[in-house]
């Protein structure tokens, strides 16, 4: 049996990641800073090498995908929408934690909207569909849904999450142990273009 790959891209910039807003089912678009920073995504995700393209039905994921060139073989996966927010829908984190002090979202989730157990679940569902869609699969998702998805993938508990982070417009590929086949692994996290930037005169 070939082992899946997972190629994992979170969506690019919008108005609310930038000002640090919990974006659930708030369905906003790129800015136009995102749109450029995905199309930089572009010469590293090829859609000929997919033998399935997944997608979250939020638009900033959906336009993420077509962005990158492969929209048109996608499909609409609703397990792969973000975190519903509930009542910190478009909150900050750090407002919350003036109201809440020692908030934490993998641990406590968030009032009328999702809890970790519900956010673990549904990780877990989409980790069992991809068992039948071949051995490389790319899905297009959010922030902190995909950090949920990669801590489940290795086996972690949910709140383990809280130690993963994403950049917008970022690449991580989720796989398995080439010595132990069967040990999933981490096998990229978080790469983004603009690391890739020359080096500046000061930094040489």
């Amino acid at each position: 049996m070939t082992l899946a790959t997972i190629t994992l891209i979170r969506h690019g910039q919008t108005a609310w990641s930038l000002s640090g807003q919990h974006t659930g089912r708030t369905d906003i678009p790129l800015t136009p800073a995102g749109e450029h920073e995905v199309k930089a995504l572009s010469p590293f995700l090829s859609a000929d090498r997919f033998s399935a393209v997944l997608t979250s039905p939020l638009f900033r994921a959906r336009q993420t995908c077509a962005l990158a060139g492969m929209g048109s073989g996608a499909v609409i996966e609703p397990d792969l929408i973000e975190w519903n927010y509930g009542d910190y829908e478009g909150r900050r984190s750090v407002d919350i934690r003036r109201e809440r002090a020692g908030w934490a979202i993998f641990h406590d989730g968030c009032p009328g909207g999702e809890s970790p157990a519900e956010i673990s679940a549904r990780a877990d569902r989409v980790i069992g569909k991809l068992d039948d869609m071949g051995n490389s699969i790319a899905l297009f998702s959010h922030g902190q849904f995909a950090c949920s998805l990669a801590a489940r993938w290795i086996g972690l508990d949910i709140n383990e999450a809280e130690h993963l982070a994403l950049d917008t417009a970022s690449i991580s590929i989720l796989g398995h142990s080439r010595s132990r086949p069967g040990i999933r692994v981490i096998e990229l996290w978080n790469f983004v273009t603009s690391r890739l930037a020359a080096p500046t005169q000061a930094d040489a």
